[in-house]
């Protein structure tokens, strides 16, 4: 039996053009592209057929064009490390207010913390023809946008420092939050402190290593290897590093957790204990004002604001030196990390 199945027609993928839309209004492609565009020269009857034909197709204008004429997309990239991690919505948020008013889309997506799948993501958004890249690092190599940035890709690093390049760079202050919070600690008595904080590689976790080590050194204070634990962030890893803490020869009294997801298990890993362990976390979480966690802020919607100003200034033509912008981070008090020591030590 022959088959009469007939092939379906593709729906998908076959945009109006137009040409659609001048053989269906009957004008010329000229007068469409007039009128699309918002150009004088077309009488109010024929541009409203026009529109008419626009609605009744639902024709959109290609902007492809329009980059290749006017060499700019209107589009920006933010390459993050990982969408689903609560510090990021505010800064994505930020930066997608800031695109906004300048006109230009926001494009982002999450490295996942992996240099590679950094380094394609970011290539990928200039093979777009992105105007300008917002990256927060995930490797430590950054020469590969070099002739991205020679191109005319505006380039702002943001959270941490490029690598091995010299780029515009917007920061939160990881070495003076973190030696604050564990001077905060140091002054409710405690002298057996605790860090858990992210991967060595990752400029933020040695910052904040730096500023636990400084406090804990201008208080005279010893710090026991066994109390310092850098790794993963998965919460596994995270309680055995505390478990480990508060179970050896010298258990810690209190513990500076190195960022929220540290500071989120930690919080789990603690509850009910009969003797309760001080707790102070560099990022805010949900719920830490209920829960009375006291934690070391930073303001990640400042972070996206500034690093996004800097972009659309470079992009405004303004030729400069890469600036090296610091914000400030502040201690939010709230009961966690205000716990005197069970004894004295």
């Amino acid at each position: 039996m022959a088959d009469t199945a007939r092939r379906p027609e593709h729906r998908y993928g076959n945009r109006p053009t137009m040409k659609d839309v001048a053989a269906l209004a009957g004008v010329g492609l000229k007068t469409v592209s007039r009128v699309v565009n918002g150009e004088p020269g077309v009488t109010p009857d024929t541009e409203r057929r026009v529109q008419e034909a626009i609605d009744s197709l639902g024709f959109r204008r290609n902007d492809s064009a329009r980059v290749l004429r006017k060499g700019r997309t209107a589009s920006v990239g933010l390459v993050l490390e990982d969408l689903a991690d609560p510090f990021y919505g505010p800064l994505s948020r930020a930066v997608e207010e800031v695109a906004r008013a300048h006109g230009a889309l926001l494009i982002n997506g999450s490295s996942a913390e992996d240099p590679e799948r950094e380094q394609e993501l970011a290539l990928a958004l200039c093979a777009r023809r992105v105007d300008g890249l917002i990256v927060i690092p995930a490797g430590s190599d950054h020469r590969y946008l070099e002739p991205e940035i020679k191109a005319g890709v505006a380039t702002v690093f943001v959270d941490r420092p490029a690598g091995r390049i010299d780029a515009d760079v917007v920061l939160s202050d990881s070495f003076g939050g973190a030696r604050a919070g564990v001077a905060h600690l140091i002054a409710h008595g405690h002298r057996r402190i605790g860090f858990i904080g992210d991967q060595p590689r990752i400029h933020t976790a040695t910052e904040r290593l730096r500023g636990y080590r400084a406090a804990m050194e201008d208080a005279g204070l010893a710090v026991d290897p066994s109390w310092v634990a850098l790794g993963p962030t998965a919460p596994e890893r995270v309680r055995e590093a505390l478990t480990a803490m508060l179970t050896g020869p010298e258990p810690v009294t209190a513990l500076f957790a190195g960022n929220n997801r540290v500071t989120v298990t930690a919080v789990r890993a603690l509850a009910g204990r009969a003797h309760p362990v001080a707790l102070v976390g560099f990022d805010d979480i949900e719920l830490a004002d209920l829960l009375g966690i006291t934690v070391i802020a930073q303001d990640a919607a400042a972070l996206g604001r500034t690093a996004a100003e800097r972009l659309f200034r470079r992009l405004d033509g303004f030729d400069e030196p890469p600036a090296h912008v610091v914000l400030d981070t502040r201690l939010i008090a709230r009961g966690s990390g205000e716990t005197a020591p069970p004894t004295a030590v």
